[in-house]
Parts: structure tokens; sequence; C-alpha cells
């Protein structure tokens, strides 16, 4: 655990003492990485959070991570120290909407990317996150999947699975959705000995260039085995951070413009007023939290 100045340390002392565990996301800033239990993607945090034995969560995220803690565990207290961090995303699909297309596709099974809200998920009969999305669409009877909100990770999941027939969503990260051909394209002329490595959210076109395709959790263990010495990384920048910490010796060129401003909104000052309040809490109606707990156990059970 790194400890560089009495902020930190104020915070895992008060950490241990209320029993919490602090969960951080790979795009948060890097002194909330520094000071978090648990730094990982969407997939590894959701178990992390069901296997935690404290009794209290600091979720650093957004809303949509911090509510799939909750549902996991509702029996403990889950802290999203800045509420006003919301992925745009996941809020690009309603249930009203989602139920008319369901209407339109009355076969098709419904896989809710994790980044979406715990009403949407309700509707779900499985969530999926980047890192297993292909796996939980092939682990499915159903041919026809509707699968929201992103369609860029759809289509690089109808890519894989082409004996499927993905009924995509509009949504997008906006983040991933501008990082562009061109932008790749100039790095890899620059530094024509590095990997890339880019997130199933973006473009085709982007992924076209990839020598991988990877979660940010798949993009750690890519660049810890692979020979290669450098990588250029296309996601959000705060995973460069993690990479450096966590690979050292090696070279990673990130995407300066790839940052998302939800995602940053959690500074170091928000996690202590979260640990000496335990607040704000994230509350959901008991009939959402079971609705929710099916799709997400349904994802976590997928081999």
């Amino acid at each position: 655990m790194v400890q560089i100045n009495p902020v930190q340390q104020r915070i895992r002392k008060l950490a241990k003492e209320k029993d919490i565990v602090i969960l951080a996301h790979n795009y948060q800033v890097p002194d909330v990485q520094d000071i978090a239990d648990i730094v990982g993607d969407s997939l590894i945090l959701s178990m992390k959070a069901t296997k935690a034995p404290q009794r209290n969560i600091v979720f650093c995220g957004v809303d949509f991570m911090a509510e799939s803690a909750k549902a996991l565990n509702p029996e403990k207290t889950v802290i999203h120290p800045v509420p006003s961090s919301r992925c745009p995303m996941a809020h690009m699909v309603d249930v009203e909407t989602l139920t008319a297309v369901r209407k339109q596709h009355p076969g098709a099974a419904v896989v809710a990317y994790v980044n979406t809200t715990a009403v949407v998920k309700a509707e779900a009969d499985i969530c999926c996150t980047s890192a297993n999305a292909v796996k939980v669409v092939a682990s499915l009877k159903e041919r026809d999947v509707i699968f929201v909100p992103d369609c860029n990770l759809a289509n690089y999941v109808q890519s894989q699975l082409p004996d499927k027939n993905i009924i995509p969503w509009a949504g997008y990260c906006h983040v991933h959705q501008e990082i562009t051909r061109e932008q790749i394209q100039a790095l890899m002329d620059e530094h024509p000995s590095a990997k890339v490595i880019v997130h199933p959210e973006v473009t085709g076109e982007v992924i076209a260039l990839a020598d991988k395709v990877a979660s940010t959790e798949g993009m750690i263990t890519y660049a810890q085995q692979s020979e290669a010495s450098e990588f250029i990384i296309g996601t959000e920048e705060g995973l460069v951070h993690r990479l450096k910490k966590e690979v050292p010796g090696k070279t990673f060129y990130r995407l300066s413009s790839a940052v998302c401003p939800n995602m940053k909104k959690i500074r170091l000052e928000d996690v202590l007023r979260a640990v000496e309040t335990l607040s704000p809490t994230v509350e959901l109606p008991k009939d959402i939290i079971e609705r929710n707990k099916r799709p997400l156990e349904r994802m976590l059970s997928v081999k």
C-alpha cells in the first residue's frame, strides 16, 4: 500500500477502524488508486465486492458500479463518495424503450452490460462486463440477443460469435468513441515497435489496428505476459498509472485526450470525507435489489 501523505494515512487508519474496504476502478485518479484496497475493472470489483469481509464498502467509480456493489451486498453499507460521478452511457438506455424493443424480439435474451442503471439491469436476463461479454453471450441458448447499451462492444461480440444475432443498442462510451484510427496510427508511426492494446468499447476501425482487444484487466495481463517492451494503450488514460506500477520496466503510451471527466470527479478529499462520515450511501429499493441479483449472479457464474 502506497502511503505518501497525511490524508492517505488518515484514510487508511479510519478504514481499518471502521471496517471499510475501499474499491477503486482503474480509471480513478492516481492517489485514489493508491489508497484503495483493491483496484480493478468492473468484473474484478464485482467479484471482490462479494468476497470482502468488511461490512462497509467505499466504491470509487461511477454510479452503476456502486449500485451493483449494493445489489450484490444488500446487507452491507455501500458508500459512493461523489454521487454526481455518473456514467453517461449507463443512462443511454431506459426501461420503457428496452421493454418496447423486447416486444419486437420476443424470443431474444437481454444482456445488460454492467454499464447500466440498476433499474435497467432489473429487466435483463444476464449482465456482462467487457472482460466476459463474449463468454456471457456464448453461454446463452438463445440465438437472438438484445445487447445494451454499448453498440461498439455489441459489434465486437458479434465479430467473435458469428452464429449469434446481436441486436445492438445505440449507446456508446464517449471516451472510447472519440479514440480515432488516426490517433492510434500516429502513435504507431512514432513507436513502431509498440504493441497496440485497445478496449472493446472503441470503434471497429480502431479495433482493426490492435494487436490485442481486452478489458482493462486483460490489458494488464497482456502487458505482463508479452515479450514486447512498449505498448500503445487504447483506453481511458487512468489505466497507465496502474500499468506503470504493476509492469515495471516497460513503456506505455497513453492517449492524453482519452479522459473520463466523471471517473475523475472523485478526489482524495472525497474519499476521506466518505470514510469519516460513512456517506453518501447507495440506496436501492428492495425489489430492484432482488431483480438485480439474478442477472449479476448469473454473470458471475459464467466460467
